[in-house]
């Protein structure tokens, strides 16, 4: 049994046992870093006390 390649989709299809258990495990690995990374960005992202900081880009200092 050759390994499978990005040439056809089908190739996928023949994995059996572990390594098809890794693929999903790497999927479902990736969802789950997914989701905890928006539900933190979420959560941590909404800040009352932020300090509003206004830019003047449009003048230059002059000594």
């Amino acid at each position: 049994m050759s390994e499978p390649t990005l040439e056809d989709i089908t190739d996928y299809d023949t994995l059996k046992g572990q390594k098809k258990r890794v693929v999903w495990a790497v999927i479902l690995a990736g969802l789950i870093i997914g989701i905890v990374y928006v539900a933190s960005y979420n959560y941590f992202s909404n800040v009352s006390d932020a300090i509003h900081v206004e830019k003047n880009e449009g003048t230059i200092p002059v000594r």
